[in-house]
Formats: C-alpha cells, sequence, structure tokens
C-alpha cells in the first residue's frame, strides 16, 4: 500500500516522534551536578539547561501546532527532529555552559513529536477515543524517561556526560527514519495560510473548556517539572545518591507514569475522561502527602521521595491523556493549534515552576518546599477539573 493512501501510521511511530522529547529532557538529569563541575558553572546556572528546554519548548509550540495545521504533519515533523539532531551534536562539542544552553535551545524542536502525535490521533479517531489512544502513546513513550536517567547515569560514570548525548542522538535518528517511512499525511483539511492558524488562538483562548483542560494539564505537568528542577539537588545533595542510583530511583516514577497511561488507555473510554483526571489528582496529591509526612517523620530516604512519587507518576500518566485528549477536542479543525497551545501552557507552567522550586531549596530547608510545591500544583490541577465537571454537569463531551 502506498504511504499516502493510509489512513494513519502505526503506533510505534507515534511513540517514537512523542518520546524524543522525554529523552532529550530526562537522560542527562542525572549528570547534572557533575556538569556544573565541568563547565565550571553553579548548579543553579546548570539546570538552566533544563528550564531553557522547557521555555524554548513552550514557546516552540506555538508554532509548530499551527505549522502541522497548514502545511501538514508529516513535514513539519521531520523538519523539527532534523534540527533537534543538529543541535544534539553540537551540545556534544559545547566549550562554554552558554553554548550548551543555546544547544538546547535547538534540542526543544523535538517538542514536536508530542504536539503532532496528538494532532495525528485527533486527525483519525474520536473525542473520547483519542484519550484511550494517546493514553497507549504516552505509555509507550514512558519507557523512555523510565530507562533514559538509569543509562544517563551509568554513562557518565563510564563515558562522561557526552555519552548521554550521543545516545540521544542515535535514538533521534531511528525516530526520523521511522516517521519517514510510516507517517503518512493525516491533515486532510489545511489552513489556507499560517496567518489563519494564528488569528485562530482567540478562538481557543475564548474556550471555558480549552481553559479547563489546558490548566488541568498545566498544573499537572507543573507538579512533575518542579521535580525535575528540584528533585536532582535534593537526592544528590540531601539523600548522597549518585547519578547512577538517582536514575534507577527516577524508574519508580516512570512505572506509576506507565501504569497510570496504561489504566488511561484501558478506561477512560468507559470512565469519561473528567472522571479519569480527577482520579489521577486525587492520587498524585496523595503522593506528595505522604511524601510529606514520611519527611516530618524524618524518614529522610530515597524511598521516602522516591516511594511517593511512584503516586504521583500515577496520577499524571491518569490525568494527562484525558487532558489532552480534551484540548484537542475543544475545536477539532483547530488540533494542531490547539495541541501547541495546550502543549505551550502546559510546559511554560512547567519551566517556571522547575526553576522556583530550585531557588526554594537551600541544604536548610530540606525537601520541604519542593514537596509543598508539588502539592499546590495537583491540587489546583483538582480545582480546575472540579470547574469543568460543575460546568459541564455531567451532560458534555467529556462526561
Amino acid at each position: 500500500m502506498n504511504l499516502r493512501d493510509r489512513a494513519a501510521p502505526h503506533l510505534l511511530t507515534l511513540v517514537m516522534a512523542a518520546a524524543i522529547g522525554p529523552l532529550a529532557m530526562n537522560i542527562f538529569l542525572p549528570s547534572l551536578p557533575g556538569m556544573a563541575r565541568h563547565f565550571e558553572s553553579d548548579y543553579a546556572v546548570m539546570q538552566l539547561a533544563v528550564s531553557f528546554y522547557l521555555v524554548a519548548t513552550a514557546g516552540l509550540q506555538l508554532f509548530i501546532g499551527p505549522a502541522s495545521d497548514r502545511f501538514g504533519r508529516r513535514p513539519v515533523l521531520l523538519v523539527c527532529i532534523g534540527v533537534f539532531l543538529v543541535g544534539t551534536v553540537a551540545a556534544v562539542y559545547a566549550p562554554t555552559v552558554e553554548f550548551l544552553l543555546a544547544c538546547r535551545l535547538l534540542q526543544a524542536f523535538s517538542s514536536a513529536g508530542m504536539v503532532i502525535s496528538r494532532a495525528v490521533v485527533r486527525d483519525t479517531v474520536s473525542a473520547v477515543e483519542a484519550a484511550g489512544q494517546i493514553g497507549y502513546i504516552t505509555m509507550g513513550m514512558s519507557v523512555v524517561p523510565m530507562i533514559g536517567p538509569l543509562i544517563g547515569g551509568y554513562l557518565d560514570e563510564i563515558f562522561g556526560w557526552q555519552a548521554g548525548f550521543w545516545l540521544t542522538f542515535a535514538f533521534g535518528i531511528a525516530a526520523f527514519l521511522i516517521v519517514l517511512f510510516d507517517l503518512p499525511e493525516t491533515n486532510r483539511r489545511r489552513s489556507e495560510s499560517l496567518a489563519a492558524q494564528f488569528r485562530a488562538y482567540p478562538t481557543l483562548l475564548g474556550s471555558m473548556l480549552f481553559w479547563c483542560y489546558a490548566l488541568t494539564a498545566a498544573f499537572a505537568t507543573g507538579a512533575f517539572f518542579a521535580f525535575i528542577g528540584g528533585g536532582p539537588y535534593v537526592a544528590t545533595e540531601m539523600l548522597h545518591l549518585s547519578p547512577s542510583q538517582y536514575g534507577l530511583y527516577f524508574g519508580v516514577i516512570s512505572v506509576g507514569y506507565m501504569l497510570g497511561n496504561f489504566l488511561s488507555g484501558r478506561f477512560a473510554r468507559r470512565i469519561g475522561i473528567n472522571r479519569m483526571m480527577l482520579s489521577g489528582n486525587l492520587v498524585a496529591c496523595f503522593g506528595m502527602i505522604l511524601a510529606i509526612v514520611l519527611f516530618k517523620a524524618g524518614l529522610y530516604h530515597p524511598l521516602s521521595l522516591f516511594g511517593p512519587m511512584f503516586f504521583a507518576g500515577l496520577g499524571n500518566g491518569l490525568t494527562l491523556p484525558s487532558a489532552n485528549a480534551g484540548i484537542v477536542s475543544v475545536k477539532p479543525h483547530l488540533a494542531g493549534s490547539a495541541s501547541g497551545l495546550g502543549g505551550a501552557l502546559q510546559i511554560g507552567g512547567g519551566a517556571a515552576l522547575s526553576v522556583f522550586s530550585v531557588a526554594l531549596i537551600t541544604p536548610d530547608s530540606g525537601p520541604f518546599p519542593l514537596l509543598w510545591l508539588m502539592f499546590l500544583s495537583a491540587a489546583a490541577a483538582g480545582l480546575t477539573t472540579l470547574v469543568l465537571i460543575y460546568r459541564e454537569r455531567g451532560t458534555g463531551p467529556g462526561r
């Protein structure tokens, strides 16, 4: 069968495309303290490699989504992966931390994978079915952040921090080839101009449903990215974990996230996306309260941090597929733009909380500022979900 005649790509293709960004985000996290020493920089400055990446990801999604509505999903995704590959190779040879940060901006083009994967799903299935499909995609791609930090930690200890970037480059090459040979064009209703797509943003921003879904996703994501920002410091400086040990424990979060994605893919259609989101919010809040209680009791052990983080990952796995399905279903003809705008709100909020979490933590504060920040973010996601449920009164499409 001709590629152009196929209605949809294989699920693995969307998983590979969506996984590039999480790999670029997570694989070098265990190396951050060592990279700070390599570049003779403060940890807070080195952590900007995470924050800048998130900010760039947020900004780029505002353009990637509309571009895919105008020019098609396939060409935009291929171009963005190509830019990502250039930035990844350049990062390996970065002479200064400033040069590395510039390379991270190019790596942020990997965000096209998740933006366009969500849009492709919405191009081919209904809103409720989209929640299940997105759940399975995120379940598959969650393998990457589950094993990425673990592999990155061992590579760092054996070969140095650059090895993680080489592995990321190899993964990007594989994803590019799979997209090239398997992704047909699913956008059958391309917009007349890119400007027309940007003019559609007020339509989305004027929708209360869009805001409820987007803020639920943003606050849920923000809790996780707060951990991305402050977690390595707590793990290495307060719990005295090595890079490989941090990577191993980080897998606990990813296992929870994968389980949540699986449950979302299995039950979202039966339960409804709104109730699925609320369930995830409550599970995440429970995890954060559990962590606070354990540390208050003086149990400074890695499992006091990463054990409760399992529930945070599980909660996000339940919440995000349904929230993202809601985002791209508010205005189906603007699926790409909605995916980009919703993703920008998620990642932008995550970037802010990532920086904020680092600013709050000090050697004397313990992990509590990070844990309370994560709890408040997860609780805010629950409140926006309740607003959505109240507004629809159990009769809307997200029932």
